[in-house]
């Protein structure tokens, strides 16, 4: 037989994993617009006593790619992460390629994190061309012959569900992600574009409509349970 008590806590445990699951659907909602962000679904899983556990699984599936024009911008078209180093030192991984040239001539992310060992951009440069390589070329006139300045490296994980969630649309490799591996003659990087976020935007208004009326229902039983155990404690001869 189970208590009052019983339903109450298993109803608290129950409505505050719908209420997590609620925070990450809003999370990939509010990161639609985000260049390479990867969506986080939230799976609940109903155990033989009734309460609920979650796991958190990443989806790691390619977002669209677009077109930008901005000689800066870079892609990955497949599977991969370009590494970054703060101005402290620390390294950390991305699929966002919306970088720009720093005040002392390097390729940099939006916060002006470098992008791999450092690529120098020269400012009076005639134009610089990123192959799919991640091979950073540069001429200084329309005549001139092409003058090699650095490689944007890429790196895979054997694991990436493993990596863990930075600032800025970071990650950082975990013991579960493994160390990453230097990928060599891919094809893999595309200049004048950018990958959109893979969430799915559809569902996951559809998923938050239906997580919003699971836990009004929730909250209503809830509170019928904490009015018959208030009679309960109350009942008087």
């Amino acid at each position: 037989m189970i208590s009052l008590q019983a339903i109450i806590r298993r109803g608290v445990n129950n409505a505050t994993t719908q209420f997590d699951r609620l925070g990450y659907v809003a999370n990939n909602l509010a990161n639609f617009n985000t260049n390479g962000y990867k969506s986080v679904r939230f799976e609940q899983m109903l155990n033989e006593d009734g309460y609920l556990s979650a796991a958190l699984r990443t989806d790691y599936q390619q977002g669209s790619i677009r077109i930008t024009s901005n000689p800066y911008d870079v892609a990955i078209n497949g599977v991969g992460f370009i590494p970054v180093v703060s101005p402290e030192g620390e390294v950390a991984y991305t699929r966002d390629g919306a970088f720009k040239q720093g005040k002392d001539g390097y390729l940099v992310t939006t916060d002006d994190w470098l992008v791999g060992e450092g690529i120098k951009i020269p400012t009076n440069c005639y134009k610089f061309e990123i192959k799919p390589n991640g091979k950073v070329i540069a001429y200084d006139s329309s005549t001139s012959g092409p003058r090699e300045l650095g490689t944007i490296p890429l790196v895979r994980f054997d694991n990436p569900e493993g990596l863990e969630q930075h600032d800025m649309n970071k990650l950082i490799p975990t013991e579960e992600s493994g160390e990453p591996r230097l990928v060599k003659d891919h094809e893999c990087i595309a200049q004048n574009n950018l990958e959109s976020s893979n969430t799915n935007i559809y569902n996951n208004v559809g998923e938050m409509l239906r997580l919003n009326a699971s836990m009004l229902a929730s909250m209503r039983m809830m509170k019928v349970v904490d009015d018959m155990y208030n009679k309960a404690i109350n009942i008087r001869e």
